[in-house]
């Protein structure tokens, strides 16, 4: 049956000579790979430039249930993006939560909430010159659409417990969070995109809590890994 869907694009690997297969987050079917046949064939009159990382486009696709790759009928660019892919700092924070959504996303249904959220911060981004630390903001509030939001009953006790989700007065996880993490986290539960100008904190202490961040992923989600863009992600980052 013929489907008309949003969409955002996780990853694409080559396939063959000229085919390529693209992963999506689709707003009416979740996680969908398409084969895109001789694409690569004619880079000049092709669509390869609608499939980069995270572009926001509109599907027409030809959905069989039963069919492990789909197919496309018609693309085009439902949001066009002004910097997030020619601006290279933007580009790192593109590839590196990419990689995360690819490792997090796994349904195959519908979830209007999640979708227009990832569609929202990624035109905040696209359009906003200081972001340092969307990427941390992001995979927060990401967390609570995965079902594991941090637990603000209690958010004045001394330690986090990473495991449970939750603010604790006594620590009793090896996975917990105390110090400088601590306060950060309790400050951006608090904050919005528009205001994280207004959270002051260095280069390692952004990396301090990214690490904390994707174990909380780890932990919580048991197919996610530590991303290899990570390396890179940081040293641009520096």
């Amino acid at each position: 049956m013929l489907v008309t869907t949003n969409a955002i694009v996780l990853s694409k690997i080559k396939y063959r000579d000229n085919d390529l297969i693209v992963k999506c987050y689709t707003q009416k079917e979740g996680i969908v790979s398409y084969l895109l046949r001789g694409v690569l064939k004619n880079a000049k009159g092709s669509k390869v430039a609608y499939y980069q990382l995270l572009t926001q486009l509109q599907l027409t696709t030809d959905h069989k249930p039963s069919r492990g790759l789909q197919y496309i009928k018609e693309v085009k660019i439902n949001h066009l993006y002004s910097s997030l892919h020619t601006n290279v700092l933007k580009s790192a924070i593109v590839m590196f939560l990419a990689e995360v959504l690819s490792m997090s996303l796994q349904e195959e249904e519908q979830n209007d909430t999640l979708f227009n959220y990832l569609e929202a911060t990624l035109q905040w981004l696209d359009a906003h010159d200081q972001y340092a630390n969307f990427h941390l903001l992001f995979l927060l509030n990401l967390s609570k659409h995965l079902g594991f939001y941090p637990d603000t009953s209690q958010i004045d006790a001394p330690h986090f417990n990473m495991e449970d989700g939750a603010f604790v007065i006594k620590n009793t996880s090896r996975y917990h969070l105390e110090g400088e993490n601590l306060m950060l986290l309790k400050q951006l539960l608090g904050t919005t995109f528009d205001a994280l100008e207004t959270v002051k904190i260095n280069a390692k202490q952004r990396q301090s809590f990214l690490s904390f961040i994707l174990l909380y992923f780890e932990l919580h989600l048991g197919s996610f890994k530590k991303p290899k863009s990570l390396q890179i992600f940081n040293d641009v980052f520096k």
